[in-house]
């Protein structure tokens, strides 16, 4: 079910996103987005490099957002642009959780801006903002 712009306002949150951290998950997250350095997939040339083990890499985190915001938005939204700040990496074992909440709405074209967070258990990994376009309820 798509949401509708009419039906979202400043302040609403999203729900919360659970993402578990596996190996496989970070190792092949980074081989499907062709990302081939080795901090996403070898764990001893990642700590020589300075890591304590291998980490997800930010296109896995910018596609992990996407969705966050489209699973949220529905399959008639368009999304037309995503920011974000990488801060603490996301290692193996770990939990990400993403949350969001609507900052601003754009009458003239229907967009929605969201603010969106993503935590670990070192801190913020990811913050940043996404906009997406809605269809009018009575388009829904």
């Amino acid at each position: 079910m798509t949401r509708a712009y009419d039906e979202v306002a400043v302040g609403d949150t999203l729900p919360e996103l659970p993402i578990p951290l596996t190996r496989t998950s970070i190792v092949a997250t980074a081989i499907a987005s062709r990302d081939y350095q080795d901090v996403h997939h070898d764990p001893g040339l990642a700590v020589e490099r300075g890591s304590r083990d291998i980490f997800m890499n930010i296109l896995t985190t910018n596609g992990l957002v996407d969705r966050y915001v489209t699973e949220w938005a529905g399959p008639a939204a368009v999304v037309k642009a995503i920011k974000i700040r990488l801060g603490v990496p996301n290692y193996p074992g770990d939990t990400m959780v993403l949350t969001g909440t609507v900052t601003a709405k754009h009458d003239e074209d229907n967009r929605v801006e969201i603010a969106v967070r993503g935590m670990n258990g070192l801190g913020a990994h990811v913050t940043g903002t996404a906009v997406v376009r809605l269809p009018s309820k009575d388009a829904t």
